[in-house]
């Protein structure tokens, strides 16, 4: 059972938090402007699935290992923004190597090579340690040890969490999508969009190490 006030208090929380621009919505307007509202989407999938990682590792107690170990906090961090290091310099590159985008494509066809945006995504939340620190922090605020399993409310609240701001994400692609769909009907304009897109991803790896 699930206290209804501590739900409330939970939903309205998770939206704000959720509305908020942060990393993840960098990342989700990027991959949305570069490859069109399919990558998008792709995005926000992969950050849902980030989502329930997290709080698997967080209701079997693993994210308090990174919480209380400096080592594993800090190898997951350097592990997280060496790989959106490495997705912002590959994105780069296809920029200065790839073909030239062609005018008659259609509109949310990426023009870079085949690409899992949703593993990225995915891979992008669970090596992020600051999400998991989130989700051990701010998740059992909630819980009411009075009522039922607090393992149960844990997993119930963590898996809410990522359903709940699934469709704030596609708001955010719905609109990001309508901006850059006037980019792309410029022949040069993807390659600057995908470019911007490479350095989105360096300085979230940046951050990430802030």
């Amino acid at each position: 059972m699930i206290n209804p006030e501590s739900l409330l208090s939970f939903l309205g929380a998770s939206f704000l938090i959720a509305v908020a621009p942060g990393p993840s919505n960098a990342f989700l307007m990027a991959q949305t402007f570069a490859n069109g509202r399919k990558a998008g989407m792709q995005s926000a999938f992969g950050f849902a699935l980030g989502g329930v990682v997290h709080t698997i590792l967080a209701v079997v107690g693993l994210t308090a290992i990174l919480k209380a170990s400096t080592v594993a906090y800090t190898t997951v961090q350097y592990l997280g923004a060496a790989y959106l290091c490495y997705l912002g310099i590959m994105t780069l590159k296809d920029t200065f190597t790839g073909p030239e985008p062609d005018c008659n494509e259609k509109p949310h066809v990426s023009t870079s090579k085949k690409q899992n945006v949703m593993f990225q995504a995915m891979m992008t939340e669970v090596l992020n340690p600051k999400v998991a620190l989130f989700f051990i922090a701010f998740i059992p605020q909630f819980v009411d040890p009075s009522l039922s399993s607090t393992t149960f409310q844990l997993a119930f609240f963590g898996l809410l969490y990522p359903l709940f701001a699934f469709p704030i994400d596609c708001t955010y692609i719905y609109f990001g999508d309508k901006i850059a769909s006037y980019f792309r009907e410029h022949p040069q304009a993807q390659i600057w969009i995908d470019r911007i897109t490479g350095l989105v991803f360096i300085a979230l790896a940046i951050n990430l190490l802030i």
